[in-house]
């Protein structure tokens, strides 16, 4: 299932430049993007601060 709040998130950013901020390579990112992959909570932490919001508000809300 996509997470669809990292897609909103990044709205018009790239996703080579937001990956490259968070220390992650584009694919990675996109395979969190696309929910492929869970990141480990050290990474979701990272994640969160970019953005400015929660673990939960990314990870697990479920709204």
């Amino acid at each position: 299932m996509k997470n669809q709040i990292l897609l909103t998130l990044r709205g018009q950013k790239s996703r080579a430049s937001v990956a490259k901020d968070l220390r992650i390579t584009p694919q990675g990112l996109g395979l969190i993007e696309r929910g492929e992959r869970i990141p480990r909570p050290i990474l979701m932490k990272r994640i969160a601060d970019y953005y400015g919001k929660t673990v939960d508000e990314i990870f697990f809300d479920d709204k």
